[in-house]
């Protein structure tokens, strides 16, 4: 797998037009390896193409950009605190099983928290991972041609909580949001986190691809 670390706070159109170039050079060469995308976005909102677009709270000014894009899911929140990761994948490689690919990224996460001491899980008809009743990450694929785009999001410090709450994330009423940071039995300087995070996240889904 090639590991592409993107530095500073990514632009979100500009991290896409990234995404849909490693789609097509996958289509191109059925034979390439996956690519693992590591960022930090500039705040931005996101929602699947849905119709249905209450999670945004229509009639409101959300202090954000917002962009429909081709995932599944209501709307959610990227920016500075959070860590976001693309794999960029071969689902022919996967037996073209998108639920078990969705649930593949959940248990890299778990795994991932648990090695900074957070007990996260899965809830039961609910897309993402959870520590108790509260949402820790986020998770939306989009596919082309079984190549697999988006990906994963979880919160690692405080900054990334507020701009949720403008929201109805992921359209789930009432959800509370949580971050590692919260979660964690001790403390670590936020880009310290955001790397090794990214180590841990990437060293687990290798040995598990």
């Amino acid at each position: 797998m090639n590991i592409i670390r993107i530095p500073g706070l990514a632009d979100y159109q500009k991290t896409l037009r990234m995404q849909e170039e490693l789609v097509r050079a996958h289509q191109d060469d059925p034979e390439r390896e996956d690519e693992l995308l590591l960022l930090e976005h500039a705040s931005v909102y996101t929602i699947g193409r849905t119709r249905d677009h209450a999670s945004l709270h229509p009639g409101t000014v959300l202090p954000f950009p917002i962009h429909e894009i081709n995932r599944g899911g209501q709307a959610t929140y990227h920016g500075p605190g959070q860590l976001v990761g693309y794999p960029v994948t071969d689902l022919n490689r996967r037996g073209r099983d998108l639920h078990a690919y969705v649930t593949s990224l959940e248990n890299v996460l778990i795994e991932a928290c648990a090695r900074f001491g957070v007990t996260a899980r899965i809830r039961e008809g609910l897309v993402g991972v959870w520590v108790e009743d509260r949402k820790i990450a986020s998770i939306g694929v989009g596919v082309k041609k079984w190549i697999a785009m988006h990906g994963f999001a979880i919160n690692l410090t405080w900054e990334s909580l507020p701009p949720f709450l403008a929201i109805t994330p992921c359209g789930i009423q009432n959800v509370q949001m949580t971050c590692l940071e919260n979660e964690m039995p001790a403390s670590r300087e936020k880009g310290e986190l955001m790397q090794r995070f990214g180590d841990v996240f990437a060293e687990i889904w290798e040995k598990n691809s």
